[in-house]
């Protein structure tokens, strides 16, 4: 259970850092660019622990697609980012993999 913990975790993180770089306008403004560090860096760590238990393909799949499609969702709420049926449905195929990669392996 503390696996999924980890990986929710990771997945959490690395969304603060990647939302973080978008703020640090190309690492020019230092206290973004240092969220983008240390959000990263606590990501990882955190990846790392979830992979003492979970599968790699599964994990690093749902670590990559969630957090794609959630940053997606960021992008059109807080940043006005163009949205149109393309991406909605791309978003939709990426979570719908996750949920089958979930269901394929039981969960664990």
């Amino acid at each position: 259970m503390m696996s999924w913990v980890y990986l929710m975790s990771a997945i959490l993180l690395e969304i603060c850092g990647t939302t973080c770089l978008k703020l640090s306008q190309g690492m020019t403004r230092w206290n973004w660019a240092l969220g983008v560090v240390v959000f990263y860096s606590l990501s990882f760590t955190s990846l790392s622990w979830a992979l003492l238990k979970l599968e790699i393909g599964v994990a690093y799949a749902i670590w990559a697609g969630l957090g794609t499609a959630l940053i997606a969702v960021i992008g059109i709420v807080w940043f006005r980012e163009s949205v149109d049926w393309v991406k909605i449905v791309s978003l939709a195929a990426i979570i719908a993999g996750v949920v089958g990669l979930n269901l394929r392996t039981g969960g664990h």
